[in-house]
């Protein structure tokens, strides 16, 4: 009996994360630990803002546009996916109304 030979796979070269990487999974951990997803609008985007500019001091190779990309995520990764609140309720009764 003859063995079959196993090819050899060549070794998994590990791609550095980048500083916007690991600012942005910073800034995600923050948000989840931090509670800002449930606080008002206003709130929120005074904490992005402070947020954002200790993270550019903490990553200093940052641009500008990626500050302002992490920003703009943050802000999106807060606000809820499904709407909620008064006007969702009766934007979706009045729709069942009218069928």
């Amino acid at each position: 009996m003859s063995r079959k030979r196993r090819e050899r796979k060549p070794p998994r070269i590990e791609k550095q994360e980048s500083s916007y990487d690991r600012a942005r999974n910073e800034l995600f951990s923050a948000i989840r630990q931090c509670g800002v997803i449930g606080a008002h609008e206003e709130d929120q985007a005074e904490w992005m803002i402070e947020t954002i500019e200790f993270l550019g001091q903490r990553y200093p190779d940052l641009t500008q546009t990626e500050r302002e990309q992490l920003h703009a995520i943050g802000i999106r990764f807060c606000q809820p996916v499904i709407p909620h609140g008064t006007q969702a309720i009766t934007a979706s009764l009045e729709d069942a109304n009218a069928a």
